[in-house]
């Protein structure tokens, strides 16, 4: 079956890439430039303006390659011919009364067919084909070999010449002298490619190649393939007539100030201004420059001047809770604009943190230092805007890259307590600095256990002023 297949593949290919070629072609001549191929799903004819006159353009003046392409609903009613080639292998036969004998390998192949096309790329066929076959025997006995079938099939339809693909099913027969083959009827399916040419409005050739594939055998067990190569000629139904287009409209400029705002939406649409109103701002601060008490300086709500700051901390009088007080910046919200001071509570949690302990040379928290680390949760939790940083440090004893490595795993470790006493995670920052930072000396053990901590540092405790507050603060 696989040898069998081949020269129709090929021939198939070969008719193809013609097609394809004179389509390139065609596309290359077309006088209608890029607009013809945009209008590819128009197949009624284009309209023209010259002036302020509309004509139809009529179907004559588009080039062939593009005027004859398929439509939504059409009809073919046809005729076709060709060559039948058996296999020898077939169940073409009645097993009662006659033996499996192989026909001639080609017989003439006629047949009518009939079509409909809801969709531009895709239809349905019915067809009956007649075979007037030869048994290989000694008389080269006569049997009538016939097919009843029916397909969709999918096409291009972007021009005059059509490629296509069909897949369908249906019934291979024969009708014969009892002892020739007998009568016998069976299943077959069938698939097959080719191209149609749509010659004009009412007339299309075309050509294709089939396998079908029926039973090989009574008992319908096995299979087997026949091909089929036909050419035909059918009569096309269903095509629209050309379509009187209606007279446009005087063009109409969208944007006569030119600034990119539709004219439509455009508030000032004679002069060039800026979105989303489209009028003058020269300060671009959003207040147009009609209504806009400082037009050449940018400024705030509500007559486009620059914020007043009345005490000079960063934060404007209409943002600042205390306007005639100034912010200090320490962490502790920073955004209201008014005094303030850390919370004792917070205070207490800040620097080196008394009471938590590790084993020896491990990153594994001592039972002892709980009550330490539930007082932290409480606090954390107590003012939710607090943000820290935990801080690992170690003695000297051992290399840098140990005690940087050591201090970095009890940091995560006092981290990881917290949140898994309920503290986002996103709240805590960890660093190791290792033995770098010695607050005693390092020369005796009570020393050395000074070095040993953790430090928690507050990185904010609630709301931050933007940065420009931070600079001028």
């Amino acid at each position: 079956m696989g040898g069998s297949r081949s020269p129709g593949a090929t021939l198939t290919a070969g008719v193809l890439a013609v097609a394809v070629a004179h389509m390139g072609v065609a596309r290359a001549d077309d006088d209608a430039g890029p607009g013809a191929s945009a209008r590819v799903g128009s197949d009624a004819a284009s309209a023209e303006t010259e002036g302020t006159q509309t004509r139809t353009k009529d179907r004559g003046e588009q080039p062939w390659i593009l005027r004859w392409r398929p439509e939504r609903n059409m009809g073919e009613i046809g005729l076709y011919g060709g060559a039948f080639f058996a296999s020898e292998d077939h169940d073409l036969y009645d097993p009662i009364t006659a033996p499996q004998k192989p026909l001639w390998l080609a017989s003439p192949d006629i047949g009518v067919r009939a079509g409909y096309f809801p969709l531009r790329a895709l239809g349905v066929e019915a067809e009956f084909s007649a075979v007037p076959a030869r048994v290989r025997t000694h008389n080269d006995d006569f049997a009538f070999v016939y097919g009843i079938r029916g397909h969709v099939v999918a096409q291009l339809p972007f021009y005059s010449v059509v490629p296509f693909f069909l897949i369908g099913y249906g019934a291979l027969g024969v009708r014969s002298h009892v002892l020739v083959l007998g009568n016998d009827i069976d299943p077959a399916f069938h698939y097959g490619a080719g191209v149609k040419v749509n010659i004009n409005r009412w007339i299309s050739a075309r050509t294709e190649f089939r396998n079908i594939i029926s039973a090989s055998s009574a008992n319908q067990s096995s299979g087997t393939l026949h091909w089929q190569a036909l050419v035909g000629l059918a009569v096309t139904l269903g095509r629209e007539k050309a379509k009187p287009q209606p007279r446009p409209e005087p063009p109409v400029d969208p944007d006569r100030d030119r600034d990119g705002i539709p004219n439509e939406v455009d508030e000032c649409p004679d002069v060039p201004g800026v979105a989303p109103h489209g009028c003058p701002d020269t300060d671009g601060d959003g207040f147009r420059d009609s209504e806009d008490a400082c037009p050449e300086v940018p400024g705030v709500a509500p007559d486009g001047c620059p914020a007043k700051d009345s005490d000079g901390d960063g934060i404007p009088d209409h943002l600042d809770d205390c306007p005639f007080e100034a912010e200090t910046y320490n962490g502790y919200e920073d955004l209201d604009g008014c005094p303030d001071d850390v919370p004792q509570k917070i205070k207490e949690f800040t620097g080196t943190i008394e009471g938590i302990v590790f084993d020896f040379n491990k990153a594994s928290i001592d039972p002892s230092s709980k009550p330490k680390l539930d007082e932290a949760i409480a606090v954390l939790k107590e003012y939710p805007d607090v943000k820290i940083k935990i801080v690992g440090h170690t003695d000297a004893v051992g290399t840098d890259e140990f005690n940087r490595t050591l201090s970095e795993e009890r940091a995560a470790a006092v981290k990881q307590y917290l949140v898994d006493g309920g503290i986002d995670a996103s709240r805590i920052t960890t660093e190791g600095r290792g033995s770098s930072e010695p607050v005693a000396s390092n020369d005796n053990e009570e020393g050395r256990a000074k070095n040993r901590r953790i430090d928690f540092e507050i990185v904010s405790a609630g709301p931050q002023p933007p940065a420009e507050a931070d600079e001028s603060d």
